[in-house]
């Protein structure tokens, strides 16, 4: 998985997390937690917009069963497309790579990612209209929270620090698919970094905007003059304004800092050994056994979700 993949994806999932929902497993962190975490993905899922929400009875039984629904869409529609796009990876690793072939890459992953996100949409518009002011006050500490941790990790702290924090993410996820990489491979990160585009702050601001757009959207979808399709189609413009935000300069901004991170990438791979390729490979196929495992389960079949909440996301 590419830096951009991963920063871009991370930064919707915490900037946008009213709607910035995919099943947790869908984030492979590892093959021999894959099938367990997929498996369990709609009550990992439901835990975390929990967090957001803290949903009533009502509310739990509605997410809990759309959950559950997207999961088994996925399973039959979702999972196959990924199984053929990690084989698409797997014949391109031995090879040497353009910034280009990674962005498309980057491309593929985004346009799943939104496709996914469409599915659960609705489920948070079926719900909008009963949240209470509590709730939403909930949800509005909630984002706080996360925009302090936001600014603990990206923007706090001397620029050296920030560096080493991103660099050390970097190579951690790295190395996850290549495994230990060298002295030349480690400077190629430390230099992508240093000529790194990448402002913190104005990523903070980008997030406290969807915030408030989050807030106000659900705040609207409470009036009960509005149908149903008119939710659809609000909960439809919030996503659209998660995933491209309104602001050109911005869009721009995040352009410029994916095209940097997918050249980066390109370095880096066309730098690694015959040895570091061929774990490359292994460790796609391990991910393609996964999900064509999990492609072929039945929901019914699948392992029992875990009997308590993780610690928060």
């Amino acid at each position: 998985m590419s830096f951009s993949k991963r920063s871009n994806l991370r930064f919707i999932f915490q900037s946008a997390p009213i709607i910035g929902v995919l099943l947790t497993s869908l984030a492979l962190g590892g093959c021999s937690a894959v099938r367990l975490g997929y498996n369990n993905g709609p009550t990992l899922v439901y835990w975390w917009l929990d967090s957001y929400f803290d949903f009533d009875d009502a509310q739990s039984l509605t997410v809990r069963n759309d959950l559950q629904a997207v999961q088994d869409w996925h399973r039959k529609q979702e999972l196959p497309v990924l199984v053929q796009k990690l084989k698409d990876l797997q014949a391109m690793a031995p090879r040497t790579v353009t910034t280009e072939q990674v962005c498309s890459v980057v491309s593929d992953l985004q346009t799943r990612l939104q496709v996914t996100l469409e599915r659960v949409a609705p489920t948070i518009a079926a719900i909008a209209p009963s949240l209470q002011d509590a709730q939403l006050e909930h949800m509005a500490q909630e984002f706080e929270r996360r925009d302090r941790t936001w600014r603990e990790e990206w923007i706090d702290g001397t620029p050296t620090q920030r560096q080493q924090r991103r660099v050390k993410q970097i190579v951690d996820r790295v190395e996850s698919f290549y495994g230990p990489l060298e002295t030349a491979q480690l400077a190629v990160v430390r230099e992508h970094i240093s000529q790194s585009s990448f402002d913190g702050s104005r990523q903070l601001r980008e997030m406290q905007r969807r915030h408030q757009d989050a807030l106000r959207v659900l705040r609207e979808l409470r009036n009960p003059k509005l149908s149903t399709s008119q939710a659809s189609t609000q909960m439809r413009a919030l996503l659209d304004r998660t995933l491209k935000a309104p602001d050109p300069a911005y869009r721009r901004y995040m352009d410029n800092l994916t095209t940097e991170s997918c050249a980066a990438m390109a370095a880096l791979h066309n730098s690694s050994s015959l040895e570091q390729r061929a774990r490359l490979v292994q460790t796609l196929q391990g991910y393609e056994e996964d999900a064509r495992a999990l492609s072929k389960q039945s929901s019914s079949s699948s392992d029992a979700p875990p009997e308590s909440a993780p610690s928060p996301m």
